[in-house]
């Protein structure tokens, strides 16, 4: 009743081709961007926008880039830290050594190293898959672990091994308070979120999945499986190095190689696998539930008054928090993307059974 598509006529290849086909998707999409750009800026605090906001865009950004090599493509990945941390360190490194470096063409760059990364680390998915891919994937972790801890000329010859981002200035303009660093981050999640959903669209996009269904069938039909899985590597590492680049550049200002560890690929991870595997709109609920719901569960005791101690109230977070990961993979394994998907096909026909 309340999303109806009758009277909604495509009368051309363009209209029928749009990523929101439904006049109230778009619609919803457009206040979205609204209240994300518009009024967010001007009623959230110094500390929303440090401590919830821009974590959460851009590990929105990150789990977008893993979802296209795992959820798309099919190729697992447990390295994906190793990649975000290829990217910071390649866009310090490019404007601490090359003089009047602008601050984008950094972030490119380090996308573009974290890319060039993620191919190398991407050939042996040529030969081997599953749990064997995975366990390659990982050594790209230990690999860049080992490289910002041990090589001096990637942290600048840092006695302390951590380094600090320049201040960031755009075509003149001067980055510094929470809102105007949320702001950038998000500008860039929409270009790259938009870009990427219209790559899975493409000729490249079905590749992917065709090499995620059954890879043997699609080489049968005439799809290469060395450019669809290295292309895959290529475009997930350069967003996720772009991501990387952010989290060290705006969120953290300083940072070490601790900042980019294990758990951050494990983390990740588990964002696109509750948001939903192959689903753009899914790494963006799975960055959502992973940072909003620990505030959330900390709050919880407060606001219903029990004495509980600091020790106790992070050890029942964690209890909840893991509690829920595993509800949620039992009660809908697609994600929260399959939710509100069903959701939405209810809206459709509510109040009709069919």
């Amino acid at each position: 009743m309340f999303y109806r598509e009758n009277g909604q006529f495509k009368t051309s290849y363009a209209a029928d081709q749009q990523i929101f086909g439904v006049t109230q998707d778009r619609l919803a999409i457009w206040l979205i961007l609204a209240v994300a750009f518009l009024i967010v800026p001007f009623i959230a605090s110094d500390y929303t926008f440090q401590a919830i906001l821009i974590p959460f865009v851009i590990m929105s950004l990150g789990a977008l880039g893993l979802n296209i090599l795992v959820g798309y493509c099919g190729q697992i990945s447990l390295g994906t830290a190793a990649f975000m941390a290829v990217g910071a360190y390649a866009a310090y490194n490019l404007q601490a050594r090359i003089e009047g470096m602008p601050l984008l063409l950094a972030l490119i760059g380090g996308g573009l190293v974290a890319m060039v990364f993620g191919v190398i680390f991407g050939l042996p998915s040529l030969r081997i898959r599953g749990l064997y891919l995975a366990v390659a994937t990982l050594a790209a972790q230990f690999f860049v672990d080992w490289l910002t801890t041990r090589a001096a000329w990637v942290t600048n010859n840092s006695s302390s091994g951590s380094v600090s981002a320049k201040p960031l200035v755009i075509a003149g303009w001067q980055i510094d308070t929470p809102m105007e660093k949320y702001l950038l981050c998000l500008v860039l999640l929409c270009v790259l979120a938009l870009a990427a959903k219209n790559l899975v669209r493409s000729a490249i996009g079905r590749e992917w999945m065709a090499m995620r269904d059954m890879d043997v069938a699609a080489a049968v039909i005439g799809i290469r499986p060395t450019y669809a899985k290295l292309s895959a590597f290529a475009v997930s590492s350069f967003i996720v190095g772009i991501a990387g680049a952010l989290w060290g550049f705006v969120h953290l200002g300083a940072w070490e190689p601790a900042a980019f560890s294990l758990d951050r690929s494990l983390q990740l991870l588990f964002m696109i696998i509750i948001g939903g595997l192959g689903s753009v709109v899914g790494s963006i609920f799975g960055a959502a539930f992973f940072v909003l719901l620990p505030l959330l569960l900390n709050q919880v005791p407060h606001w219903l008054g029990l004495p509980l101690s600091t020790a106790t109230a992070t050890y029942l977070e964690h209890m909840i928090f893991g509690a829920l990961i595993v509800f949620f993979l039992i009660v809908e394994p697609h994600g929260l993307a399959k939710l509100w998907a069903t959701a939405r096909q209810k809206l459709r026909v509510w109040p009709f059974p069919h």
